[in-house]
């Protein structure tokens, strides 16, 4: 039977609105391979930086005993000095004179007595008169032992042995008890106190390091070993201070120098990932972890970095693996295959203690 042209297209028009209408299955994506690794649970490590002020292990300003004119002179500016060294001298006439009457008043206290021991037996002298010879002679070498004081006073003498400053003292000036002469140091070893925030208050104990570094030379740096704490914390600074001892043995420090502080304190517990796992995006970074097969994406909060390491603050559970290899290739929710490749499995977190430069594994790996 003969079939018509507009009948014909008409069935064409059908037969191609029925194969429009039919849904093509998707193709199915194959799973992307990549490579994932626990994520470690670590503390963090603060840095915490002051500025300390150095001062000699122990230290004096010198004043003279007395008041007097200045004879002699006996040392300059960056002396080194024996303890008891004499370093100023006063005029000591007067005093000298005093010492002499009272060896006379002695000898003549002494001659008194001996007279009265010679003839006590006799009968002739009381036992008050011996008493009174007896306390006569007592007084007369205390009298002598004053004399010999005030003369030893005009002499200043340094306290301990160490390096004197500069002084502004010359000779025929006139001094009295409230004058400095000078100020000395013992640096063989300086303190550097330094003010540390009130939430590092139970961290910083005696036998603790922390490294310091002068400002007069930012190439060197210096162990410094924590020696006490002050006893309270400031009202207005919140702050308290902390003294330590560094060796000055090659005597290139000097007491009121500037150190820059740093030392690192144990913060609170994150995930640690490579810096490799993290991934960048318009609403900032993230990761992708491993759950159920798939790639899990969990936005995170860069807290700190570490040695090619990052600490993180996200959503993450226990048990996550973090991919760290073909995270550019995943989306999230998408079907993914673990493989190994580069050792990345085999990876550890090390993070530098606070008292030590050398790095520590974690617990778990030993």
């Amino acid at each position: 039977m003969a079939i018509t042209i507009p009948r014909a297209f008409a069935l064409f028009c059908l037969a191609s609105l029925a194969a429009c209408s039919g849904e093509e299955p998707e193709p199915t994506r194959d799973p992307v391979p990549v490579v994932a690794q626990d994520i470690r649970v670590l503390p963090e490590m603060l840095e915490i930086e002051a500025i300390g002020s150095a001062r000699a292990a122990t230290s004096a300003e010198i004043y003279p005993e007395t008041s007097g004119r200045v004879t002699r002179v006996l040392f300059a500016a960056g002396d080194f000095v024996r303890d008891g060294a004499p370093l100023v001298e006063l005029d000591a006439r007067a005093e000298r004179l005093a010492v002499e009457a009272a060896r006379v008043q002695v000898r003549e206290a002494d001659q008194l007595l001996s007279r009265y021991r010679r003839i006590e037996d006799t009968g002739a002298l009381s036992a008050s008169q011996i008493e009174a010879g007896e306390t006569a002679l007592a007084s007369a070498r205390v009298a002598l032992q004053q004399a010999q004081t005030y003369l030893t006073d005009r002499i200043v003498r340094a306290p301990f042995s160490g390096h004197v400053g500069l002084t502004e003292i010359d000779r025929g000036d006139r001094v009295s008890d409230t004058t400095p002469i000078t100020q000395i140091d013992q640096r063989g070893t300086l303190y550097v106190d330094f003010p540390a925030p009130e939430a590092v208050f139970n961290t910083l104990r005696p036998g603790q390091t922390v490294q310091v570094t002068p400002f007069s030379d930012g190439s060197r740096t210096i162990d410094a070993r924590v020696v006490t704490t002050d006893s309270r914390i400031s009202q207005d600074s919140r702050d308290f201070i902390v003294r330590t001892a560094i060796p000055n043995n090659d005597d290139r420090l000097r007491p009121g120098m500037s150190f820059r502080v740093v030392f690192e304190r144990q913060g609170e517990a994150r995930p640690v990932v490579p810096e490799q796992a993290i991934v960048w995006g318009g609403e900032g970074s993230h990761i992708f972890v491993v759950r159920d097969a798939k790639a899990v994406r969990i936005p995170v909060t860069i807290t700190a970095r570490r040695e090619g390491f990052v600490f993180v603050d996200g959503a993450i559970r226990r048990g996550d693996r973090v991919i760290v290899e073909g995270v550019q290739k995943v989306r999230d929710g998408q079907d993914i295959r673990l493989v190994s490749g580069g050792g990345a499995g085999s990876q550890t977190v090390r993070v530098r203690p606070a008292a030590s430069g050398t790095p520590a594994p974690d617990p778990a790996e030993r």
